[in-house]
């Protein structure tokens, strides 16, 4: 794996992680070892995915341990606001939702 690619993969761990000094530090190094911007650009919206996804995750494990009921999904994103009766619902991308 080069060097470009392992900072690229830290910049989006750094995110994912919250941790700010470490994102300063790998943009900083992936930018002397000659990275596109872009390509920063595209690391960081992979960390903030990573970071969304673990959310709801936890979101959703933090529920089941108080036993509730899983919340109805969209493929895109946690929909809470929903109903668990109305099955039929979409979400915003047009898929149909489904429980848990």
């Amino acid at each position: 794996m080069s060097d470009k690619m392992k900072e690229l993969i830290a910049i989006g761990a750094s995110v994912s992680a919250h941790c700010q000094p470490c994102l300063t530090y790998h943009v900083s190094k992936a930018k002397d070892l000659g990275v596109d911007t872009n390509q920063i650009r595209t690391a960081i919206e992979v960390g903030q995915m990573v970071e969304k996804g673990s959310m709801s995750a936890m979101r959703e494990f933090a529920k089941s341990v108080l036993g509730a009921k899983p919340s109805i999904t969209c493929p895109y994103g946690m929909l809470d606001t929903v109903p668990q009766s109305n099955i039929s619902t979409t979400c915003p991308y047009g898929k149909y939702l489904t429980n848990g």
